[in-house]
């Protein structure tokens, strides 16, 4: 297994890397720059645009552009660049943060505060007209969402529990119910995604570490990753056979950066396993 830097960055706090088939890019972002990029691997360039605000997650949308989770709501951005909310929902000392789009092209966003207090965040499932519901309260980081391949399951990291918790899904409704814990991972479980044989890869925030999960819990592959706080994975490429990690450089003392000097990067492992094709937001 060969792992490779895809971009080299140094971003403050790397995340939400989704592969957009229809351009054969990575999008990805820096919460806090706060950034937006897509990388091409065709060309090896990487193009970044400035957010209005700090950016939780960046997903490709049917009408083209993106759909973004803000500081401060959910918003739309067109194809020339411009913001329009879809959902504001402001509150003091709350940010967005991880995102995913189910196979009905809803946007599931979640959310955190800034001092991450206990129970401040949540994690809301919007709909394409901009219909927003509250799914989970007193979430207090919310970070991996993702759905088995035949989409009756939901699975969802709150990072502070150590949890990896799993829901039985109705993709007609969006409904979730019967919550358990699937894997207790005995750290901090940040962005997830799932493969083609139903199997939650996780990126270990603090672990340098992206884990595979079993669909029954159980851990069977691991990949070391240079910097210690990995943030989150997708598959992609033309096959979507590569797994691209994200990593954040946020907090590192001086000595721990002089030690870890690839912290921010984007890394890629090619060829370990197959993705599920990306869904895009049907907005």
């Amino acid at each position: 297994m060969t792992l490779d830097i895809a971009v080299q960055a140094t971003a403050s706090l790397g995340e939400g890397p989704t592969w957009d088939a229809r351009s054969g890019t990575l999008i990805w972002v820096d919460i806090l720059a706060p950034e937006i990029h897509r990388w091409n691997p065709s060309t090896g360039v990487n193009e970044t645009s400035t957010a209005p605000q700090h950016v939780g997650a960046a997903k490709p949308r049917a009408g083209g552009g993106l759909v973004v989770n803000l500081r401060d709501g959910v918003a739309i951005v067109d194809s020339a660049g411009e913001y329009r909310w879809l959902v504001y929902w402001a509150r003091d000392n709350v940010r967005g943060n991880d995102a995913g789009v189910d196979a009905a092209g809803r946007l599931w966003a979640g959310t955190m505060r800034y001092d991450t207090a206990d129970g401040g965040g949540w994690l809301a499932r919007v709909e394409p007209d901009g219909k927003a519901s509250m799914v989970l309260e007193k979430v207090t980081i919310s970070n991996g969402v993702g759905w088995s391949p035949d989409n009756t399951r939901m699975y969802f990291a709150d990072t502070p529990t150590g949890l990896i918790d799993v829901f039985d899904y109705d993709l007609a409704t969006g409904a979730v119910t019967s919550r358990r814990h699937l894997v207790d991972v005995a750290g901090s479980p940040d962005g997830l995604c799932v493969d083609a044989d139903g199997c939650i890869w996780v990126a270990l925030w603090g672990e340098g570490q992206v884990r595979r999960y079993t669909p029954d819990g159980k851990l069977d592959r691991t990949i070391t990753v240079p910097a210690s706080l990995t943030t989150a994975c997708c598959f992609g490429g033309a096959n979507l056979a590569d797994l691209y990690i994200t990593t954040a450089r946020v907090g590192l003392t001086d000595e721990e950066l002089e030690q870890q000097p690839l912290a921010g990067s984007v890394f890629v492992v090619p060829d370990v396993g197959t993705g599920m094709p990306s869904t895009v937001f049907a907005g």
